[in-house]
């Protein structure tokens, strides 16, 4: 059993947490501040007045709509062309397996800054115009990464004995795909697909080069802080947006919590 952790590693902790987290705290502040111009600190008072225009705002709506369009949209691609790979990788063993691993966390391990500029280069080429295909193409590419890699680790952890049992007694792969893999792995898709949604949920360098003049909620976020005096309402939008993706990724751990125990680790010899 692991012992207590020091004194000098549980004030480290709780420094760093509140490092990561002290910045969030002040957005949620500046949220409630009666000034609507500068960051006076402490605020000369509080006000939820900024939430009822903030909602009132048709451009933040429509901004809003598009991000949740697209990251369904990429989510969706993300769990069939994910789960597809997944089992490949996990299934079968040829030349080069390691690098075409290497190839598919690539688009999230780069930043975001050369995944975009090669994605508007590649657009280029093809004749296609920026749109709401390409942001939704753009957001795939490294959203299908976490699906991958959560379906890809279940799969090791459930073993293909099972499988094979089920082929053994008589089912074809559809029922074996639909009553042995698929509760296996439904927790991890649904994690995966949740911490995919709220990547692409909140994307904003690869969505800057495929958006052209649409714009996603990250996208209105970078207009609006140009606007002294949009910046209370501004603020209200990020809380909303930072509890729309907490959630899913807090629900993805849970649902991912204690899966070696329930799930068995695989075969071991």
């Amino acid at each position: 059993m692991p012992g207590k952790p020091s004194l000098g590693l549980r004030i480290a902790f709780y420094l760093g947490m509140l490092f990561l987290h002290f910045p969030i705290a002040i957005i949620v502040l500046y949220a409630l501040t009666t000034e609507d111009r500068t960051y006076q600190f402490p605020p000369p008072g509080l006000t939820l007045r900024w939430f009822g225009e903030a909602f009132q705002r048709q451009d933040m709506w429509a901004a809003l709509w598009l991000s949740l369009q697209v990251a369904a949209m990429a989510t969706g691609i993300a769990l069939v062309l994910g789960t597809m790979v997944a089992a490949a990788m996990y299934r079968f063993q040829f030349l080069g397996k390691d690098f075409i691993t290497v190839l598919l966390i690539l688009p999230i391990a780069l930043p975001g800054i050369l995944t975009g500029i090669a994605l508007l280069t590649t657009f280029k080429r093809l004749a296609l115009e920026p749109s709401f295909w390409t942001i939704v193409i753009g957001h795939a590419t490294f959203c299908i990464v976490t699906v991958y890699n959560n379906v890809v680790a279940r799969f090791r952890r459930t073993g293909y004995s099972q499988i094979e049992a089920s082929m053994d007694l008589g089912a074809d792969w559809f029922a074996t795909w639909r009553f042995v893999v698929l509760p296996s792995i439904a927790t991890a898709l649904l994690a995966g697909g949740m911490l995919s949604f709220a990547l692409s949920f909140d994307e904003v360098i690869v969505t800057t080069f495929t958006a052209a003049d649409q714009k996603t909620l990250p996208i209105w976020f970078l207009n609006e802080l140009f606007r002294p005096r949009e910046r209370p309402i501004t603020n209200v939008v990020a809380v909303f947006v930072m509890l729309i993706t907490f959630l899913p990724i807090v629900l993805a751990q849970w649902l991912t919590r204690d899966t070696d125990d329930l799930h068995g680790g695989g075969k071991t010899g």
